[in-house]
């Protein structure tokens, strides 16, 4: 089992910037494939970054590329998601989420385990 545990989320004016965290127990997660989600209200929950479990293999949709950058440290069982330029469409609730292999998936269903979720508040 794999506990996640996001953080760093919060009330930010356009064109801030915040970083998100992500901090992973139970097992190491060098070996799972990491994902970021966000799900606004009334919305389904999407994919806005996903990083292989070595780090160097990223993917980002096109709505954030060049905006959102993810990142993680095996060391310290913790993944990040930098977000930058931030607009008020940012606003949802941000999951982090583990695939158990190495390789990234594009899917909600394609995800093992999922943290509680960290609000992020953009105001115009």
């Amino acid at each position: 089992q794999v506990q996640l545990v996001e953080s760093g989320g919060g009330l930010v004016q356009a064109g801030g910037s915040l970083r998100l965290s992500c901090a992973a127990s139970g097992r190491t997660i060098s070996t799972y494939a990491m994902g970021w989600f966000r799900q606004a209200p009334g919305k389904e929950r999407q994919l806005v970054a996903a990083v292989t479990g070595s780090g160097y293999g990223t993917y980002y949709p096109k709505s954030v590329l060049g905006r959102f950058t993810v990142s993680r440290d095996n060391a310290k069982n913790t993944v990040f998601l930098q977000i930058n330029s931030l607009k008020p469409e940012d606003t949802a609730v941000y999951y982090c989420a583990a695939r158990s292999t190495r390789y990234y998936a594009t899917e909600v269903a394609q995800y093992d385990y999922w943290g509680q979720g960290t609000q992020v508040t953009v105001s115009s």
